[in-house]
């Protein structure tokens, strides 16, 4: 661990005493975290977003960016509330971007860094007057829309300082990237989330917008944000302040952060609640969370050790010389293996504003990303392990093919390394091969494109990698390979491709007569068994590999097939069947299919359905079961904003896995829905 101190603040407010004018050392000293009194009379919706401007949300599917992806700046203000010892440090490895009133600022601040130690190659400015330094609270919310683009969610922020408010628009217009506008009264210290669809906040937000219902928060968190799970936790600290940052911290997709007071502070039950919260609910892996805890009784000298910030791979946390700064240190490097951990002094930290409040990190708008949902826990045994991730350049620049890579290793072993294959678009496939039960598999994928960019998944790589254990095999043990049919050429069609069953269990499996299918508007396809007579026995431990074609005439751009073998045991394998025509065969086309938004997903009794189309075009909308039986029906017309937007009642249905289908004059496409009970 690292441990940077400094007293520099004395250095810092007497600096500023020498350069800015006596209105703006009136402003910094006037300016509170918490509201002031001339602020509290002003606290009205009148007042708070007072230039806001609502948008259309982005285009769907839309990803928010976490803390812990990949940065290319953070966000800092000037006068400061941070040690140049932070600002020093962050510039090593990204560009610290300042906000500054002029040019003259300017030229404060930059001799300010060059005297300080700070990477001058690494620095850059925009000019916005500013009302505070808290540049997390008002500063912007990155997103990537269903078109692949970056953009600023702005939204209406919960103090009276029209300076701050309108950071997040001064932003979007100095990255050149678009500005959506969520009509949601929000503050970035109460926000975290996990980069795939969940994020948390106190009921701060339920609060600070009551002429909005919940479902309606959830709803606008959806459409702008992409969050599919919105948890909204009672605040344990007490404070004014109800921000999450305070006591609670996302590490990782699955990795959490909370707070943790002695058993004799009368908020102890209340900590405990919101870590057993936690570990009770599932993250975007499917997994529990992983809780992990940090003394933060709040005693003199402070203790806001989960108020830090994720930059890349360093963790920079608070200090503030009390007693438990070693342990604090001490638990981030327990849960974050790899990354180098930070400690910050600084004798202005305080419980309710510290480092996070203080810095924001924005997006690398080029990153290399890489979206994988892994193996953890326990995995049945298998004859090989599917290791398939989307791997997209947002530099435009090219993947170096060999440089995709899955790297694993047994038990204690040297990592194996395999080249991951293409299969369509961004979609990259590696094969771990089966492994005795009881052995532990870890592994991580690697990538790297011709911007220079080099990244791994899990993001820290090797140091802290994906980890599950082979158990025993599932009884019965049939599966189908590969989960997908995808036909890019013609050439494919007329070769086919195989289809192998494979039967792992002791049992005998019947498989029924596979005949000949179509569906209307889509494709023919049709199978060659080897010539096997159907019904056919498949034997425990053999397969049966079947030869699947598609009729090049009648193939249509987009076909989406759903069939179903049944077998004896009464389990139904599923499997997908798309053809391409090779004309429009390309990253565009294919990533069409994703121009669908569907959530909740799982659902209980409602979901929403929602998708982009042409003005003047219309959709039919239909929800099949598995064995392409029509349950719901429904003839769209796109709306003026060319959106189609659903509300689907399943009450009706039992617990179960859906397809929804939807139709136009030239495409089709699908997802599978979840039905809980």
């Amino acid at each position: 661990m690292k441990i940077l101190k400094s007293t520099f603040v004395l250095l810092v407010l007497l600096t500023i005493g020498n350069y800015v004018s006596s209105q703006e050392k009136t402003l910094y000293f006037k300016r509170m975290h918490f509201l002031s009194e001339e602020e509290m009379k002003n606290h009205d919706p009148g007042n708070i977003g007072r230039d806001f401007y609502p948008t259309d949300p982005p285009p769907a599917p839309v990803r928010n960016i976490a803390e812990f992806n990949r940065m290319q700046s953070v966000l800092v203000r000037y006068p400061f509330g941070i040690p140049m010892t932070l600002v020093a440090e962050m510039s090593e490895n990204c560009n610290v971007t300042t906000l500054v009133e002029n040019s003259y600022q300017e030229n404060t601040v930059r001799d300010m860094y060059s005297s300080n130690g700070v990477n001058m190659d690494h620095i850059d400015f925009i000019y916005a007057p500013t009302d505070s330094y808290w540049t997390r609270d008002y500063g912007p919310w990155f997103v990537i829309n269903g078109a692949g683009d970056f953009g600023v969610v702005n939204f209406p922020y919960n103090r009276p300082r029209p300076n701050d408010n309108d950071v997040p628009i001064e932003i979007a217009d100095h990255l050149g990237i678009d500005l959506y506008g969520m009509n949601v009264i929000q503050t970035g210290g109460n926000y975290m989330t996990d980069g795939l669809g969940i994020s948390a906040q106190t009921e701060l937000v339920w609060e600070e917008n009551p002429d909005q219902t919940h479902d309606e928060i959830d709803s606008m968190m959806q459409t702008y944000l992409g969050i599919d799970t919105f948890h909204v936790l009672p605040d344990p600290l007490g404070e004014y302040i109800d921000h999450i940052d305070c006591w609670g911290k996302f590490l990782d997709v699955d990795k959490v952060l909370i707070g943790q007071v002695p058993e004799s502070d009368p908020r102890y039950d209340d900590f405990e609640y919101v870590a057993d919260y936690f570990a009770e609910h599932i993250s975007s892996y499917g997994n529990n969370y992983q809780v992990y805890r940090v003394q933060t009784p709040g005693t003199s000298p402070n203790t806001p050790y989960t108020n830090s910030l994720i930059l890349n791979k360093k963790v920079f946390v608070p200090i503030t010389g009390h007693q438990l700064d070693d342990e604090a240190l001490e638990a981030y490097e327990v849960a974050m293996p790899g990354y180098e951990v930070i400690g910050i002094y600084h004798n202005a930290w305080e419980n309710t504003d510290a480092l996070h409040c203080r810095a924001k990190g924005i997006a690398d708008l080029g990153m290399l990303y890489i979206k994988h949902m892994p193996f953890l826990g326990e995995i049945p045994f298998q004859q090989e392990y599917l290791i398939s991730a989307i791997i997209r350049p947002y530099s435009e620049e090219p993947l170096y093919p060999d440089s995709i890579k899955m790297r694993y290793k047994v038990d204690n072993g040297v990592y194996t390394s395999l080249t991951m294959q293409q299969e369509f678009g961004y979609k990259y496939t590696a094969v771990i091969p089966a492994q005795d039960v009881g052995s532990e598999i870890s592994y991580y994928i690697y990538a790297a494109d011709e911007s220079g960019r080099r990244e791994t998944h899990p993001f820290i790589g090797s140091a802290d990698p994906h980890v599950f254990t082979v158990g025993e095999p599932e009884q019965p043990d049939i599966t189908v390979y590969p989960d997908s049919l995808v036909y890019l050429t013609f050439d494919q069609m007329i070769e086919g491709q195989d289809l192998i069953i494979r039967n792992y269990s002791s049992n005998t499996v019947q498989i029924d007569t596979i005949e000949p299918e179509s569906y209307e508007g889509g494709f023919h396809w049709y199978i060659d068994p080897y010539n096997t007579q159907f019904p056919y026995q498949l034997e425990g431990g053999d397969s049966l590999v079947m030869r699947v074609y598609v009729d090049v005439i009648t193939a249509q751009p987009g076909g989406l097939l759903i069939d179903s073998l049944d077998v004896e045991s009464a389990v139904a394998v599923h499997h997908t069947i798309i053809a391409v025509d090779e004309d429009l065969v390309g990253v565009e086309d294919l990533s069409a299919v994703e121009q669908l938004s569907i959530y909740p997903n799982p659902f209980t009794n409602q979901f929403n359905v929602r998708f982009d189309m042409q003005a003047g075009k219309s959709a039919g909308v239909l929800l099949t079961n598995m064995q392409g039986k029509v349950l719901k029906h429904y003839n769209c017309r796109s709306s003026q904003n060319n959106i189609v937007d659903l509300k689907i009642d399943g009450t009706d249905l039992p617990a179960g896995i859906y397809l929804l289908r939807i139709k136009t004059s030239d495409a089709i496409t699908g997802r599978k829905l979840i039905k809980l009970n």
